[in-house]
């Protein structure tokens, strides 16, 4: 069977490490990419020994050989670019966020449609081991009604210093939508992916704007120009009565035990709970008394999160499956996170 011919837009972040996964994958081959840095885009090329590179990504979206456009660039050029694929006949694996506003989000599930092509949200956490063993005890009933949530991905110095990151012109957003995104995604597949109905949220920019202020990843200073939150917090409810507490942050005064970022959920249910990373399962016998706590093995043995989210994709494609993540899935999480910045503007509750 022929490979799936792979295209890559935006090859200067996120796409290094989606290339093992296209690599790895027996169905697929990368054959061009498009950057409008020439510099980032011949570095690419001579990276991955890739022949073909364009500074167009137009010119790359219409090559009548391409089977799948990865897109790999800053937030606010998600959308145009997605489109423009799926009109082309293309596939289409795009980076998180799928686009920065529901509005765009729904354009996309539209473009999908027209076109009869499959559309992802590389939500690469969602591919990781200790992920998916965790999730086949929540799916197996095992934490019974998911009724109460806390999620939060807080990092004390690591602040992105690229303009695609600061600059709300190309990101729309600042921590709570570059990596909100991801704990966002996570707690909600786990739930079950419950309706939002109100969201009640705040921003704030403390500690990037004072002098000195410092990227544990960069020796370079934070531009003065960012004019986006580099902390958030929010309390969602669901339709189903479930509630949630998230908390996300690039600069906080905040242990996170050595390493870049403590990123943690904890899932509240009627018959039990459940801690990630940790892997761990907590329940009670009340007749006896006794409460337990477990940890689950690991035993999938996959590969890196994100290697395995591209390994995916293309095999969805051939088995003619559903998403892996479905955009309708990053429609609701992307209302929350925009409600968050509703609710923070306006300083109050909205409702979705």
């Amino acid at each position: 069977m022929a490979k799936l011919k792979v295209g890559v837009i935006g090859v200067g972040g996120i796409a290094k490490l989606h290339m093992p996964g296209w690599e790895q994958s027996p169905h697929t081959e990368v054959i061009a990419g498009a950057d409008v840095s020439e510099k980032h885009l011949r570095a690419w090329q001579a990276a991955w020994h890739i022949d073909d590179g364009y500074t167009r990504p137009e010119d790359l979206i219409n090559r009548p050989d391409i089977d799948i456009i990865d897109i790999c660039t800053p937030n606010g050029y998600h959308t145009e670019l997605t489109i423009a694929a799926l009109e082309a006949g293309k596939h289409v694996m795009c980076e998180k966020p799928l686009a920065p506003t529901p509005g765009e989000i729904q354009r996309m599930i539209e473009a999908r449609d027209r076109s009869g092509k499959m559309l992802m949200t590389a939500q690469h956490f969602r591919f990781g081991e200790n992920v998916r063993v965790l999730k086949r005890e929540v799916e197996a009933g095992k934490l019974g009604d998911i009724y109460h949530a806390r999620s939060w991905m807080l990092r004390r110095a690591g602040i992105p210093i690229r303009p695609g990151f600061l600059l709300k012109k190309q990101s729309h957003g600042g921590a709570c939508i570059d990596i909100g995104v991801h704990i966002l995604d996570l707690t909600m597949w786990f739930m079950g992916n419950p309706i939002p109905v109100t969201v009640s949220g705040v921003t704030r920019t403390e500690l990037a704007k004072r002098d000195g202020a410092f990227s544990i990843w960069s020796h370079d200073p934070i531009m003065p120009e960012m004019d986006v939150e580099e902390f958030a917090s929010a309390f969602i409810r669901f339709d189903n009565g479930a509630t949630l507490i998230l908390e996300v942050s690039w600069l906080l005064h905040h242990n996170t035990g050595g390493k870049t970022e403590d990123m943690q959920m904890w899932l509240y249910g009627s018959e039990g709970g459940a801690h990630w990373p940790g892997n761990t399962l907590h329940d009670s016998d009340y007749t006896r008394h006794q409460m337990y706590d477990h940890t689950l093995l690991l035993t999938d043995n996959i590969n890196e999160p994100h290697a395995q989210e591209c390994i995916e994709f293309a095999q969805a494609i051939l088995d003619d499956a559903p998403s892996p993540v479905p955009a309708e899935q990053s429609l609701q999480v992307m209302r929350i996170l925009d409600g968050v910045y509703q609710s923070a503007a306006q300083g109050r509750e909205v409702v979705l």
